[in-house]
């Protein structure tokens, strides 16, 4: 296996184990899948409570309407979305049987008909669907926790599971902190999961209706996301804090042009008639079919919500004349990008080093469930492998530079977050060098960048935070020089 040094340990600490569990079946299937799913894509779980908008999300990040799967008496199946060939659903028992599903794509849309039975043992629902956002991450779909879920035993099995499951996390809520991010705290501690939340991110998922539905209450939920991106309780938590609005990120990637053509027609009616529509769902759906006919807007309010369907009006008024003028303004407004960025360079560009943590619960777990002569060994070597992993430090500088928490002079921040592997991991890109600088001159480079953030980290004028973050950067220019010495 090639990668990074992190995966190289965990590669061998996992094969290593399974010599060592070879004659237990359970425990030697555990570790062959975890060994096999360090080339897989990486899989990023979608959680929360009821009603935050994870299908919602799901649609505007795949931007095809795939979400909600709904089979008669699968409501708690984990519904997992990846890259297929064709369309394609099948129902996954917990005993192994798979029944295949009828898959229909209607106007961009997911369709599946329901088996004449559900198996009692369904375990999951696995949905391909052919496009390019699927082809380097797996979305998993999981059913609602409770917001009480630390007293909810299904709550703790479903996060008990999205811990087992997903390398990656989006955790929804409508605001933070508060009760909704209670399951987030019940994932059980261990040396693997202390070692800092780098595999989760927080959603404010509903921000169109943060500032009372006013078209610049999606700007008050981006401040807000800016605030508790710097609350130290969310720092246990999560690697950053993002608002989106869900509607309208969805509406971005999927509007038509019919929705477009009803809007237009909207738009272009006497501005204070419209503004007294648009005072609420009732006016609205009250209106008169003379302005649109009721099917018309309630899928309108279906697809945009009250919200939306003001602003996408005053970008029509605004000049937004095309359907794909539109569509570019709903995605930019709703913070999609934002987080599509986030989840780029936090979750995607780090997937080994996410698999990497996956595969170490994976075996803390089997380690403590079957002790025998060996593991005490191999558990120390664990412990010694998180303890010194410098890319669970590097990772967490990272989300602390782009939020705000950890603020450095404008230059300087600039090169930690090169240095620290944001713009990329190989050695090259971390040293700003030309693609053909020789071993000598990176070593030059990384050498003069080590003595520059040595005197950093003992600037007297630096706070802890200031200093602790030229720290990390001192040891990623001691593991590049060591990179290249070897």
């Amino acid at each position: 296996m090639t990668g990074t040094r992190l995966e190289s340990q965990v590669w061998a600490l996992l094969n290593e184990a399974h010599d060592l569990y070879r004659d237990s079946p359970r425990a030697s299937r555990w570790l062959e899948h975890h060994v096999e799913r360090f080339e897989e894509p990486l899989r990023i779980a979608v959680a929360g409570p009821a009603q935050v908008g994870k299908s919602t999300l799901i649609n505007a990040i795949v931007g095809e309407g795939v979400a909600p799967v709904e089979v008669d008496g699968a409501k708690d199946a984990f519904v997992w979305y990846q890259d297929g060939a064709v369309p394609r659903a099948a129902l996954h028992s917990a005993h192994e049987s798979v029944t295949d599903l009828a898959v229909t794509r209607l106007d961009r849309w997911l369709h599946v008909d329901p088996p004449p039975g559900t198996p009692e043992d369904l375990n999951e629902i696995v949905v391909d669907w052919p496009t390019r956002t699927l082809r380097h991450t797996i979305l998993i779909d999981t059913p609602a926790v409770g917001v009480s879920a630390t007293a909810t035993p299904t709550g703790q099995s479903i996060m008990d599971r999205v811990a087992r499951e997903a390398d990656a996390v989006l955790y929804l809520a409508r605001r933070a902190p508060g009760t909704e991010l209670n399951a987030l705290r019940i994932i059980p501690e261990t040396p693997v999961s202390r070692a800092a939340p780098v595999h989760t991110m927080v959603v404010l998922s509903r921000a169109d209706e943060i500032g009372g539905g006013r078209i610049d209450g999606l700007l008050a939920a981006k401040q807000l996301a800016r605030r508790h991106r710097r609350d130290v309780r969310m720092r246990a938590l999560c690697l950053n804090v993002v608002a989106v609005a869900g509607l309208l990120a969805e509406a971005g990637r999927t509007i038509r042009e019919p929705q477009y053509a009803a809007l237009a027609n909207l738009a272009a009616i006497d501005r204070g008639e419209l503004d007294e529509l648009l005072l609420s769902t009732d006016r609205f759906l009250g209106g008169a079919d003379s302005v649109a006919t009721l099917s018309v807007r309630q899928d309108l309010l279906n697809r945009l919500g009250i919200v939306g369907v003001r602003l996408a009006t005053t970008l029509i008024r605004q000049g937004c004349g095309d359907v794909g003028s539109l569509a570019s303004q709903l995605v930019r407004r709703s913070g999609l990008a934002e987080l599509r960025e986030s989840i780029r360079q936090l979750f995607v560009e780090r997937r080994g080093l996410l698999k990497a943590r996956s595969a170490l619960l994976a075996l803390e777990f089997v380690l403590r469930a079957e002790p025998r002569p060996g593991s005490d060994r191999l558990m120390a070597e664990l412990d010694h492998t998180v303890a010194g992993a410098h890319e669970f430090r590097e990772l967490r500088l990272m989300a602390a530079l782009r939020s705000g928490r950890t603020r450095l002079p404008a230059a300087l921040e600039a090169e930690a977050q090169r240095l620290i592997g944001m713009e990329g991991t190989d050695v090259s890109t971390r040293l700003a060098a030309d693609e053909q600088a020789t071993g000598a001159q990176l070593w030059t480079l990384g050498a003069q960048a080590l003595d520059r953030w040595l005197e950093h980290a003992e600037n007297p004028l630096f706070n802890h935070a200031q200093q602790g973050a030229a720290r990390t950067v001192v040891r990623s220019c001691e593991g590049m020089l060591a990179e290249l010495a070897g």
